[in-house]
């Protein structure tokens, strides 16, 4: 039967190309990319394991849901038919990781205590595609907000019983974790004190700065060029060129330095961090504040409120969403920048990951990178729900 768009009368797509052509990726990844590496200790790059070696027994079952994902491709992009799609992407996104926790197992039992099995790329490219095929097939879907969070929160229910449950133990990443169990949440909590800072500093000068470059033009003319330029300044070289005076403040006012800011350490991180994220959200501000239509504006001046009434009640209202975009963009770039704070004894993620660029271990990297990534995705859409809720016309919008 020939269904037609309801937009133009022409036929329908018979097939999903963009799954196809995901689908085609994946198994190109699983089969062109080592799966996992297996190396005799940390040190070593290893050998490649390729997805069908790590195939044994029971885990050909994981052919399945590759065959059946494909086999969706070619069927009319009916709503009944992306389900399926969803819940095989999710199904072999989760077997995926469990064939390689259980080839892990496998390799430690037969090569020691020493033995270490990294993931390889063929893994992360598979599972990033994967995802992409999911959230390709739930757009289509047009699954709403909450269906999105459940079937995220669902699928991160799954990965965590498999990390609680200790079937990933024998990964290479699981047993770094293990070395550092006693200090990672250290770490992370280190790393969210510097990005809450930053933050917290950043909006009590940049929404001030955003408003007088909104309310006099010479301001933001002024202010700009000055944000732009140090937005072009490499992030170890600003931090260089902070070290010389918070240094000479902490030495000749010894009360400065009792504060906790010297040279090194927490204050030029933070300081840091605060001038690269004003750009984005004194923007923001501007930006909102500049968006609110003056015919709003004159039909409050008619009702008889005063300036700073219709300020705090017709401007602030309005321009909030937009603001909260220069706020999110500024919490995401502090998540990310907080890492190279570390070099200067800051602490956070950082330091993890910088201990494994500078030992050549590919898994201490990730356990450092892991969570910023994880930090920032939860705080995207943190401020995506609050812009959303912000909206003038409602969180249904």
């Amino acid at each position: 039967m020939n269904i037609h768009s309801p937009q133009t009368g022409l036929p329908g797509p018979r097939w999903s190309a963009a799954q196809a052509v995901l689908c085609a990726m994946v198994a190109l990844a699983l089969a062109g990319l080592p799966f996992l590496r297996v190396a005799p200790n940390r040190l070593v790059s290893g050998e490649a394991v390729y997805f069908a070696s790590a195939l044994r027994g029971s885990w050909w079952m994981l052919v399945v849901p590759c065959i059946v994902l494909a086999g969706l491709c070619f069927f009319k992009p009916y709503r009944a038919g992306l389900w399926p799609t969803v819940a095989s992407a999710a199904s072999l996104l989760v077997g995926l990781a469990a064939l390689a926790a259980a080839h892990a197992s496998f390799v430690a039992l037969a090569g020691g205590p020493l033995t270490r099995t990294s993931l390889g790329g063929g893994f992360w490219l598979a599972s990033a595609l994967l995802g992409l095929v999911m959230a390709d097939a739930l757009q289509r879907l047009r699954a709403g907000r909450a269906t999105r969070i459940c079937f995220a929160v669902a699928t991160a229910g799954v990965f965590s019983v498999l990390l609680v449950s200790g079937w990933c133990d024998e990964l290479s990443i699981m047993k770094e974790y293990a070395n550092r169990s006693d200090v990672f949440f250290q770490v992370v909590a280190r790393h969210l004190q510097i990005v809450a800072l930053a933050v917290v500093l950043t909006l009590l000068a940049g929404l001030p700065l955003g408003w007088a470059a909104w309310r006099f033009v010479r301001v933001g003319h002024a202010l700009f060029p000055v944000l732009n330029i140090i937005q072009t300044i490499p992030s170890l070289a600003l931090f260089g060129l902070l070290m010389a005076p918070l240094g000479w403040l902490a030495t000749g006012w010894p009360a400065v330095g009792q504060a906790g800011i010297s040279g090194v350490g927490l204050a030029p991180g933070v300081i840091a961090l605060v001038l690269y994220s004003l750009l984005p959200v004194v923007r923001g501000t501007l930006a909102g504040l500049a968006q609110v239509p003056s015919s709003v504006v004159q039909a409050a001046n008619g009702l008889g409120l005063t300036p700073a009434q219709i300020f705090w009640r017709v401007d602030v209202p309005l321009a909030l969403p937009v603001v909260l975009g220069g706020v999110r963009t500024a919490t995401i770039q502090a998540i990310g920048l907080a890492a190279v704070t570390a070099l200067i004894g800051a602490g956070g993620l950082g330091g993890i990951m910088f201990e494994g660029l500078f030992s050549s271990a590919q898994d201490l990297v990730l356990l450092g990178v892991l969570p910023i990534i994880v930090l920032g995705v939860l705080a995207d859409g943190l401020f995506k729900g609050l812009i959303r809720l912000s909206s003038p016309y409602g969180p249904s919008t």
